[in-house]
């Protein structure tokens, strides 16, 4: 079995990238753990400081319990260069189905994404009949929809 493991992001703000990728993975509000009102409570205990706590909701998860939780860590710094890796998110459905239909599938999704904040930068098709829509969320971090 695999490592089990949560998604940390550096952001300006927390509650707009919750929000953002909350819609986009459909994860849902992570609750706070037992013991503490919110998870700012249980962040204030570990020690983290006040300024990089955020002002909302900051931590998502996967209701099914299948994807690693993501927490929104307030930092002082803006995003300057390129990620070093990013996010694919599969929409496209199965490499068997028609090439007119998974790029289909894919500018859906990537419209809705848009709506939710999302910018899209480009569209490629690679070898393979491999179809994907490059975006950049709210604070300008690159992923992709394949």
């Amino acid at each position: 079995m695999g490592a089990e493991f949560q998604l940390v992001v550096d952001c300006a703000d927390a509650d707009l990238m919750a929000r953002f990728w909350g819609g986009a993975l459909g994860y849902v509000v992570a609750p706070a753990p037992e013991g503490f009102a919110s998870w700012k409570d249980f962040y204030r205990r570990l020690g983290v400081p006040e300024e990089e706590l955020g002002d909302g909701v900051d931590r998502i998860s996967d209701p099914e319990g299948r994807g690693p939780d993501i927490w929104f860590h307030v930092v002082p710094e803006g995003k300057v260069v390129k990620n070093r890796w990013h996010l694919d998110i599969r929409a496209s459905g199965e490499w068997s189905d028609p090439i007119e239909a998974r790029i289909q599938r894919v500018d859906a999704e990537a419209a809705r994404l848009a709506e939710l904040g999302a910018t899209i930068t480009g569209a490629f098709e690679e070898g393979l009949d491999h179809y994907a829509v490059g975006m950049k969320d709210p604070e300008g971090n690159e992923f992709d929809i394949n």
